[in-house]
């Protein structure tokens, strides 16, 4: 799949957006296209033209947000006259209808990518209310080189999408982090504990991803009855202690997301 034709500007270029952009140019898109504007004019990668006020008498064919949401009702007014054919948005809470009355354009499309996008191992769910096969396909051509990008067909489902996938990256790291604590706790010299927690999340990662059964499943099969990983199991189990804080985790972030969106409505 070929990037779309055309200028892309990017407002704003923080660690999401500059993460994305590297694994766009990495893919294969030409810098030449792509303009980035922030303030301080030093977050492009090389061969991308930077600047720290918009250019005259240009529009971009595709126009990426990729500021903090709490910014929008400041930077939006600058960006209105531009009319771009695709708005993107990686703005958190920040709904299409939103998006749409702060800065016209054909269609607008939200993006909500994880940080793994920079290794090409990342989610980016999709929401467009657009119909138009061009619009959902230059989405696309974006959102693949990062990793999967399934599409969200309910914006209302958004907030939660973003909440386990969007803020999932950084509950994992500090699972790992947690991890290695518990094993320097037990004696292990800290870096030990470090390596160990880090390959072990990552193996069993790949291998939940191979599997054809669930990840439950493949916890039941490696506890054998009586062993010690029953025995670990049986404490993350109890009362289902783990499944709350999970899910009280992943709640806190859908609310405030919902937060963001009222007030962006407003």
């Amino acid at each position: 799949m070929s990037f779309p034709d055309g200028p892309i500007w990017l407002i704003g270029c923080g660690n999401m957006a500059g993460a994305m952009l590297r694994r766009w140019l990495s893919s294969g898109l030409d810098p030449r296209q792509v303009t980035v504007i922030t303030r301080s004019g030093r977050a492009a990668p090389e061969g991308v033209r930077s600047l720290t006020a918009l250019p005259t008498d240009e529009t971009p064919a595709i126009l990426m947000l990729g500021f903090k949401p709490q910014q929008l009702d400041d930077i939006a007014p600058t960006l209105a006259h531009l009319r771009p054919a695709l708005l993107l948005s990686i703005l958190a809470g920040v709904e299409e209808q939103a998006l749409a009355s702060r800065i016209p354009a054909d269609s607008v499309v939200r993006m909500m990518p994880n940080l793994p996008v920079a290794i090409g191992q990342g989610v980016t769910a999709l929401y467009t209310s657009s119909t138009d096969p061009a619009v959902r396909a230059a989405a696309e051509a974006l959102a693949t080189p990062l990793g999967i990008a399934p599409w969200v067909e309910d914006e209302a489902r958004f907030d939660a999408v973003t909440a386990l996938a969007g803020c999932g990256p950084a509950f994992v790291f500090r699972f790992i982090d947690a991890l290695a604590q518990a094993g320097a706790a037990l004696g292990l010299a800290p870096e030990l504990a470090q390596r160990l927690a880090l390959a072990t999340v990552d193996g069993a990662g790949a291998m939940a991803m191979a599997a054809d059964v669930s990840a439950a499943t493949l916890a039941d099969r490696v506890a054998s009855p009586g062993g010690s990983t029953r025995a670990g199991l049986n404490v993350l189990d109890a009362d289902d202690a783990l499944l709350r804080l999970i899910a009280e985790t992943l709640a806190a972030s859908e609310r405030r997301n919902r937060e963001m969106a009222a007030a962006a409505r407003g």
